[in-house]
């Protein structure tokens, strides 16, 4: 018999998740994807909660905003569960993206290949050096930022990346607005002034970098 939370209706899958839930539905599907490759056809919260160090119940309740129902002591189908986290997340279908800035970061971006799991798929690369113009970067040609409306548009691309410098990063963001893009993951230091109706996921590289310094320090100081 089938218990926890019924199929979720399509009121309830309009409903947006809570942050902390889907910043941490990744490690979910990358343990659930682990077992399942180690041929496990199901899975129990308890086990996930385990493995993330996290408690049983925050598990179990991320799980059941899913709507995936499980069973007593065998926990949840992994396969229905999994395709059930990257609809909610929407990597159920390739997102392609434009990154404009290809320098080191940039570069970096392009190369990642942990994307393709995600279903992220950077399509077209710009840049404001003529020096970079029609190079290839990861078999990502470099543009010119002329042709970001004609191209971002034509392409219909909906995801912009930005790994410019933080004095370029406005106008870069203008333009991809301009374009037809509906979200920006920004890489710059810069708070970004966009339509309202404009995603925008800020990754703060050195806020990042100072959590983490200043959590180093205070345990160096503990055992001192």
């Amino acid at each position: 018999m089938w218990y926890n939370s019924p199929p979720m209706n399509e009121v309830e899958r309009q409903e947006p998740l809570p942050l902390p839930t889907i910043r941490r539905y990744p490690a979910y599907l990358r343990l659930i994807r682990e077992r399942m490759a180690a041929g496990e056809d199901e899975v129990s919260s308890a086990a996930l909660a385990a493995a993330l160090g996290i408690d049983p119940v925050l598990a179990r309740k991320d799980i059941a905003m899913m709507g995936v129902p499980g069973r007593p002591r065998w926990g949840y189908p992994a396969r229905e569960l999994a395709d059930a986290m990257q609809r909610a997340l929407g990597w159920d279908n390739t997102t392609d993206a434009a990154l404009v800035g290809c320098g080191s970061l940039g570069h970096a971006l392009v190369g990642y290949g942990g994307f393709a799991e995600q279903h992220l798929s950077i399509v077209v690369a710009f840049d404001a050096d003529p020096k970079l113009h029609g190079q290839t970067i990861h078999g990502v040609k470099v543009r010119p930022m002329s042709e970001v409306g004609r191209l971002v548009r034509r392409m219909r691309i909906h995801l912009g990346i930005l790994t410019v410098p933080d004095a370029a990063a406005q106008a870069c963001a203008a333009a991809l607005v301009a374009a037809g893009v509906k979200g920006l993951w920004n890489f710059t230091s810069v708070q970004l002034s966009v339509p309202d109706d404009i995603i925008v996921q800020n990754v703060d590289l050195a806020q990042s970098l100072a959590v983490l310094s200043h959590a180093i320090a205070n345990r160096q100081r503990v055992k001192a």
